[in-house]
């Protein structure tokens, strides 16, 4: 198994210096389950790479007690040492531990700051595809090039096997980048080659502890990692918060119920909240749209409203909060709902700042609040959520809260799924947001191929 890192920062043979390896010389540690290898297939002041060379040895495969599947012979048939799995974590945390750790006797000011980095796996085994990587890396800052490798190239028609060709790059610390694949790569795999206990939770909150809670996919990451074991996973994930102050959803909540609180006292009963979700409804209604999206639902406030209208086929709420997805699916009833109507709707956790197969073929789409509670760069990768943004009123100040429709392709005009409306619901400062939402209906128009998509 391989993997390389590199770097084009100046001088790039200061990668050597934070992995405590010379790029002048082979390095080789043993490892239980085989050699782990180190060398720089180049090492120049303009780029330097540092590869990862694991062989595996096939007579420990046979001694593991847990083997890579389920059949037979699986110790002896198995793609283990091919691939990127917990077996490259192993070296990984083995070979580059004080460079995981960010320490650096020579070069201290490199490790702490932000480089341009790049990590290349050429084989990694990938249960979900394509697009589970590029949902694992992209929240974390990383550009994503994953291309499925064919089962056999020689037969075309047999399609495309499990793995990946995965190459993932961006600006950041050498220690982030070591930590995102010690924990990543395993989550990917959806294997471990060991025995998972308690020792892992304190493993996994050791390196994924300052971005982990933050992760859109932090459950899913979890379970894997901890091999699906709930006891572990509900462990780990109430340590990761075990500061109430530091769960970003719980300080979400606290501070939507402090403003929801002041408005109601401003505006005379009906908080701002509501007012803007009613005018979102009007808009979505009247737009004809007969399948619609809540980008960032919350607590599903706007798909009880939205289910009321019976024109509507089906309502999907994204948020990347679990815990809000538990609270919108008790104020849904979701368990106790009459079968034709539970078909309406459909909750799914995930993020609209990068890419989500499942949110195509949408006739409208609402983003209600959520631009506040995206960290700076985050907006400008939800091109229809900056456009709506766009359209807000002259003069206003503040954040916009946005609704959008686009076209159904195959629907005629004047109908259901007719061309797109947008009207902008500003929570700006002297502005109603009644009248607002009925101003700018016709402020712009969005493409139907760039919904939802990333710059």
């Amino acid at each position: 198994m391989l993997l390389t890192i590199s770097t084009t920062h100046r001088p790039a043979t200061d990668l050597g210096f934070l992995l405590h390896k010379n790029p002048d010389r082979h390095h080789v540690a043993e490892l239980g389950f085989g050699t782990a290898h180190v060398f720089y297939p180049e090492a120049s002041d303009e780029r330097c790479s540092a590869a990862v060379l694991v062989d595996v040895d096939p007579i420990g495969l046979v001694r593991d007690r847990n083997p890579a599947g389920r059949f037979a012979l699986a110790h002896y048939v198995n793609d283990r040492p091919y691939v990127a799995s917990s077996y490259l974590s192993v070296a990984l945390g083995r070979l580059f531990g004080t460079a995981m750790s960010g320490r650096s006797k020579e070069r201290q000011h490199v490790a702490d700051q932000a480089i341009p980095l790049e990590a290349w796996m050429p084989v990694a085994p990938c249960r979900g595809g394509e697009d589970l990587a590029r949902r694992l890396f992209e929240p974390l800052g990383y550009l994503t090039r994953a291309q499925a490798l064919p089962l056999d190239p020689q037969f075309p028609e047999w399609g495309d096997s499990r793995y990946l060709s995965l190459r993932i790059s961006a600006r950041l610390r050498l220690r982030d980048l070591l930590r995102h694949l010690f924990v990543l790569l395993p989550v990917l795999d959806d294997d471990k080659h060991y025995w998972v206990g308690a020792d892992e939770v304190a493993k996994l909150l050791r390196r994924g502890g300052e971005w982990l809670a933050g992760h859109p996919d932090r459950d899913l990451i979890a379970r894997r990692y901890l091999r699906y074991d709930q006891r572990l996973t509900s462990g780990a994930l109430a340590r990761l918060f075990e500061d109430e102050a530091g769960d970003p959803d719980r300080r979400d909540q606290a501070s939507d119920a402090g403003e929801e609180s002041v408005e109601r006292k401003v505006s005379g009963g009906h908080s701002l909240h509501e007012q803007r979700l009613a005018a979102v409804l009007a808009v979505i209604t009247g737009s004809r749209a007969c399948r619609v999206l809540d980008l960032g639902c919350g607590s599903g406030k706007l798909i009880a409203e939205l289910l009321k209208e019976r024109g509507l086929e089906r309502i999907v709420g994204l948020d990347v909060s679990h815990r809000a997805l538990e609270t919108a699916a008790r104020r849904l009833h979701l368990d106790g709902m009459a079968p034709r109507q539970r078909e309406r709707v459909e909750l799914l956790h995930g993020s609209l700042t990068y890419r989500d197969g499942r949110l195509r073929g949408f006739d409208a789409a609402a983003v209600v609040e959520v631009i506040e509670h995206l960290d700076p760069p985050r907006p400008r990768r939800t091109r229809s959520t900056t456009r709506c943004c766009r359209a807000c009123p002259t003069g206003a100040s503040g954040t916009p809260t946005t609704a959008s429709s686009g076209p159904a392709p195959s629907s005629p005009s004047g109908r259901r799924g007719s061309p797109p409306t947008t009207a902008t619901v500003s929570s700006c400062p002297g502005s109603d947001p009644r009248t607002t939402g009925s101003a700018a209906p016709h402020s712009w128009r969005c493409s139907g191929d760039d919904r939802y998509q990333d710059p």
